[in-house]
């Protein structure tokens, strides 16, 4: 038997959202779906979110839950019609049908507990872009090893761009994406934010965020070092090298001075004693 939280606003949440419940023997409590009614709620091993109703809400609330933390999976309940809104960004680790059956219910229950056992204490997966990461667990984003200073709607934007490497968004949509649907600005929002990433990006990683001309923005993944300019580069100085050898080499074969002689030795093209008396002796026989 498993602890759950239904997090709803119905009236008769026990009949009204998930009917299914009620032939089941799990332990159930109910708490307004809404962020600041989290803080004193005790924990379970199930979240299960009503989003019935509502959806935009409901979506900030299901992000919220993801980047706090819960320690639980996060299990939305939805009817047929809010399946299309459903999104991978919604945070949740599984979706239920208000209409599905008790067995439904089950298994999906036992898997959602399941994963959960498997998975342990693991953090969320940290995005990496070259000297960019950003960690989901934390919130926090570090480029080169040091934190940014990132205000929320920053840090969502640029987890965003990383998470979609090349791809080009329009304005309109970083702007549902990023501030949802219920935000009713207009998009020269998301180009401040995004000069103000830039800005603190610094110069040197500025292009990480490009502009697409009448289009929008996309991240730009950082090209990897060419390591044939490391094989170039030992090359050149091999030949050098090489060059230098031949040079003295030269040198040497045109009779230039090698310098002076050391003691005891004969400078180069002398005649020895002993060469000198062998000439004359012949002279005079």
């Amino acid at each position: 038997m498993s602890s759950l939280l239904l997090l709803t606003n119905a009236l008769q949440p026990s009949t009204e959202v998930l009917p299914a419940l009620g032939l089941l023997l799990h332990s159930v409590r109910v708490a307004p779906a809404e962020g600041p009614a989290l803080v004193d709620t005790p924990g379970a091993d199930v979240i299960l979110i009503d989003g019935r109703r509502d959806l935009p809400q409901i979506r900030s609330l299901c992000q919220l839950l993801r980047s706090t933390g819960p320690g639980c999976p996060l299990v939305l309940v939805v009817t047929e019609g809010g399946l299309a809104a459903v999104t991978a960004d919604w945070g949740i680790d599984d979706v239920l049908l208000d209409t599905a059956g008790p067995a439904e219910v089950e298994a999906r229950l036992r898997l959602a507990t399941g994963r959960q056992q498997i998975g342990g204490e693991d953090s969320p997966l940290e995005i990496r872009n070259g000297d960019l990461s950003v960690d989901e667990a934390t919130y926090s984003a570090k480029l080169k090893g040091r934190v940014l200073d990132l205000t929320f709607k920053e840090f969502e934007l640029l987890k965003y761009l990383a998470q979609h490497p090349g791809r080009v968004f329009t304005r309109a949509q970083l702007l549902q994406e990023v501030w949802g649907y219920d935000y009713f600005g207009g998009t020269r929002t998301v180009d401040v934010h995004v000069r103000r990433l830039r800005a603190k990006l610094g110069p040197e990683h500025e292009s990480l965020i490009g502009t697409v001309r009448n289009v929008g923005y996309r991240f730009v993944t950082p090209e990897k070092p060419e390591k044939s300019d490391k094989r170039a580069e030992s090359s050149g100085r091999r030949a050098e090298s090489t060059d230098r050898r031949s040079e003295k080499k030269d040198g040497e074969d045109r009779g230039e001075d090698p310098g002076p002689a050391r003691p005891g030795t004969a400078p180069a093209g002398a005649r020895t004693g002993g060469e000198t008396a062998g000439g004359s002796g012949g002279a005079h026989a």
